[in-house]
């Protein structure tokens, strides 16, 4: 009799640790797998702004030839928003091809066979910005990424739109001095209604160019009257 016992306990002893095999095969070769789809990619860990975000090594990248609105400038947070949709808690293969400034990596990003830099601006969440990489690499992805950011301005969609882009103040109509920053100096200039360059400025929002209402106040702000201004 206790002999049959033990037998049937040596059988359910083997059965369960054959039960646990299968157990630990399945789960080794689900991490085995999981590294593969993994292996060269970076977890996105946080997303600062519409244009830059920290992956898992606790380095903070910058998309290149990017150049999103600032969290407070028109569309800087929509840009954030989409961005964190896109890639937040994903793996992405980036490609440095420098860094700014700041000492950022600047990425060109990619997820899966999805081009980041370039979806970015293809959907008007950013501007395209010119900029060399090291040893004059990707050039073929910085036109594209040109070539995208004109589709969309073109277009009209995103920061493009007349949300950021404006010729007139949708918001405060009796408002219609226009406070320019240059690309190159950021000098801050303003003009008034028919000085000779008014009709063809842009009020671009999303670089954080705005309207006022008087000369005050733009001089306060920083703003000097345009040469154009007779």
């Amino acid at each position: 009799m206790l002999s049959r016992v033990k037998i049937k306990l040596r059988k359910s002893l083997l059965h369960l640790l054959f039960i646990i095999s299968l157990l630990l095969n399945f789960y080794f070769l689900n991490q085995i797998k999981s590294y593969k789809e993994t292996e060269g990619k970076y977890k996105v860990r946080e997303v600062l702004d519409g244009g830059s975000f920290i992956i898992d090594l606790d380095q903070t990248v910058r998309l290149a030839n990017v150049d999103a609105p600032a969290l407070g400038f028109c569309y800087g947070k929509e840009a954030k928003e989409n961005l964190e949709k896109l890639i937040l808690g994903k793996y992405v293969r980036i490609e440095r091809s420098g860094r700014d400034n700041f000492g950022r990596i600047l990425g060109i990003v990619w997820m899966d066979k999805e081009f980041v830099n370039g979806l970015v601006v293809k959907n008007g969440w950013a501007r395209y910005e010119s900029g060399g990489s090291e040893e004059g690499k990707y050039r073929e992805e910085k036109e594209i990424i040109k070539k995208l950011a004109e589709e969309a301005q073109q277009k009209g969609i995103g920061l493009w739109s007349p949300l950021c882009y404006q010729k007139e103040n949708l918001e405060n109509p009796k408002c219609v001095i226009k406070g320019n920053i240059g690309k190159s100096y950021k000098e801050k200039t303003y003009h008034l209604p028919g000085c000779s360059e008014y009709e063809r400025t842009v009020v671009e929002k999303d670089l954080g160019e705005q309207w006022f209402c008087t000369e005050q106040e733009a001089i306060k702000a920083g703003y000097r009257k345009s040469e154009h201004c007779f």
